[in-house]
C-alpha cells in the first residue's frame, strides 16, 4: 500500500488521466529487466513533455540522455509524421534496450540514437548542420549541465525551448556548502543561466513518484523579444516589439 502522498497522487492522476499504454509497460518492464536504474521520467512527467512538444508546435527534437528510451517515446509520439528526434547515449547496454523499445513503439523511422559521450557528439550534430531543434530535453549526467545547455543553445532557433531535468536534487539545490558533484554541476548550471541574456527561464520544483526534485524551462530569445528587469509587467517580464501596423 503506498504510504506518501505524493505518490497516491501520482496513482490517482494516472489512473484518470493516463490509460494504460502496452508500449511505455513494456519499455519500463524491459528497462528493468536489464538492469536499467529506474531513473526515467515517470509517466506523468512523460505525458507533461508529450504535451510541451504538441504545444510547441515541435518538428525536431534533441533528447541528451536516452536511457531505455522512455521519454524518448513520449516526445517522438508527440513529432508530426515528418518530425525526428535525436537522442544522445552513452551507454552501449542502455542503446541496446532503447533501440528496442523505440522499434517496438514503432517510432524507429523517427528517432536515431547517437552513441557516444554527448560532449563529443554535440560538436558534430553542429558541424553537420543538424539544427535547430524546436525542443531539448537535458536529462543525463548532472556535472555536465551547463556544458549540455550551451551546446543547446548552439542548435536552437529562437522559440526553442529547452528543459532540464533533476535540477532540485530533493532541495540540496540551495546547499551552497554541498560538495556532492550533481548539486555542484547544478548550482554552476544555475549561476551561469542567471546572466544568460539569451534565453528567459524559470525553475519549478516537483513532487511525486520520482521524490522531491524539479527542473528548469528556458525558451530561446529572439531579435523581437526584449527582457526588461523592472517596470510594468514586473520583474523579468518579457517585451515583444509591436509588428508593423500593431496598436
Amino acid at each position: 500500500m503506498t504510504t506518501d502522498p505524493w505518490t497516491a497522487v501520482d496513482d490517482y492522476f494516472e489512473e484518470k488521466l493516463l490509460p494504460a499504454d502496452a508500449v511505455l509497460g513494456e519499455a519500463l518492464r524491459s528497462s528493468a529487466a536489464a538492469g536499467l536504474p529506474s531513473i526515467q521520467v515517470s509517466p506523468s512527467q512523460g505525458k507533461f513533455l508529450h504535451l510541451l512538444a504538441k504545444a510547441q508546435g515541435a518538428r525536431s527534437v534533441l533528447e541528451v540522455g536516452t536511457l531505455g528510451g522512455y521519454s524518448t517515446i513520449w516526445l517522438a509520439r508527440a513529432l508530426p509524421a515528418d518530425g525526428r528526434l535525436v537522442t544522445l547515449e552513452v551507454d552501449p547496454a542502455h542503446a541496446a534496450v532503447a533501440r528496442a523499445n523505440i522499434a517496438r513503439a514503432g517510432l524507429e523511422e523517427k528517432v536515431e540514437i547517437r552513441l557516444g559521450p554527448a560532449l563529443e557528439t554535440l560538436p558534430k550534430l553542429l558541424a553537420e548542420k543538424q539544427g535547430p531543434f524546436d525542443l531539448f530535453f537535458l536529462d543525463a549526467d548532472k556535472p555536465n549541465t551547463r556544458a549540455y545547455f550551451d551546446w543547446a543553445l548552439k542548435l536552437s532557433r529562437p522559440g526553442s525551448l529547452i528543459v532540464v531535468d533533476n535540477v532540485v536534487r530533493k532541495g540540496e539545490l540551495a546547499n551552497a556548502s554541498s560538495d556532492d558533484p550533481n548539486v555542484r554541476g547544478m548550482r554552476g548550471f544555475l549561476e551561469a543561466l542567471a546572466s544568460e541574456g539569451r534565453v528567459s527561464a524559470t525553475g519549478l520544483q516537483t513532487v511525486g513518484r520520482k521524490g522531491y526534485d524539479g527542473f528548469v524551462l528556458a525558451r530561446v530569445l529572439g531579435e523581437r523579444d526584449r527582457e526588461r528587469p523592472s517596470g510594468r509587467g514586473g520583474p523579468w517580464a518579457i517585451e515583444s516589439r509591436p509588428r508593423s501596423g500593431a496598436r
